[in-house]
């Protein structure tokens, strides 16, 4: 049984996080922290992290990142690992979280589904192959009509993943309006698109001679990212300090 610290307790991915594990007989919330004081009835929730004093092994953070110092704090005060998936981070938190790995387990990762990290070490593998052969590299991701970034931090983490597999020949490619030419062979493509309640689609298009070949990844629903915070939080019990991602976590299942 992994006892689990929910922090971010009464955000939509705390209360989410909080309903799948009432189902996993493996995993347990034994305390919120939230600065909304909404209590609740299956644990104790703090307002104030200092005051949590309730013994876990594992801290999940689905916050905001005006937070996540005082969470890399207390997880090293407490020598607890810590999966982290709050996201915004500024260039000096990146260098705490790195600190803090030093001392504790630490898990971050760019998307939390088990499913994308999956298809990063697919890609890994179709690279090889195919981008050797010459077929060109596209991305387009889907997400609702809410998101303020574009592209998506994953849609990144998909072509990085590919550039890194091939000794980083590709440069990317956002937008084509501006210019009047044919494609590069050395670029991957990266499109946006925005509408409607969308969770999250990204769709890798490998487009070859007389044949194209795509590799599809859908959420239809957050708790795909919920599910993948609490298996983190199982996989990191009883680490030893380090950075992890989810990658690991799917490699060692």
């Amino acid at each position: 049984m992994t006892r689990i610290i929910m922090h971010g307790c009464n955000g939509k991915m705390g209360r989410m996080i909080s309903e799948i594990c009432r189902e996993d007989s493996d995993a347990e919330i034994v305390a919120g922290i939230d600065v909304t004081d909404q209590k609740c009835d299956s644990y104790p929730v703090f307002t104030d992290i200092t005051k949590c004093d309730t013994d876990a092994d594992v801290m999940i953070d689905f916050s905001t990142a005006k937070a996540v110092d005082g969470v890399i704090a207390y997880c090293v005060e407490k020598n607890m690992p810590l999966v982290l998936c709050t996201t915004g981070l500024s260039d000096a938190q990146a260098e705490k979280i790195r600190e803090a790995s030093e001392r504790i387990a630490v898990l971050k990762s760019a998307n939390m589904s088990l499913g994308i990290n999956t298809v990063f070490e697919l890609l890994e593998k179709a690279v090889k192959a195919l981008g050797n052969a010459g077929f060109d590299i596209e991305i387009v991701e889907k997400h609702h009509n809410q998101k303020l970034d574009a592209p998506s931090g994953t849609a990144l983490a998909l072509a990085d993943v590919m550039n890194q597999a091939m000794d980083m020949a590709y440069g990317y490619k956002f937008d084509r309006s501006g210019e009047r030419k044919k494609r590069e062979p050395d670029e991957i493509g990266i499109s946006a698109v925005r509408g409607g309640t969308i969770v999250g689609e990204h769709e890798v298009i490998f487009a070859g001679r007389d044949e194209v070949i795509e590799i599809k990844h859908t959420a239809y629903s957050r708790s795909v990212f919920g599910k993948g915070a609490i298996e983190a939080a199982k996989f990191l019990h009883g680490k030893e300090a380090g950075m992890y991602d989810m990658r690991k976590l799917v490699q060692n299942r």
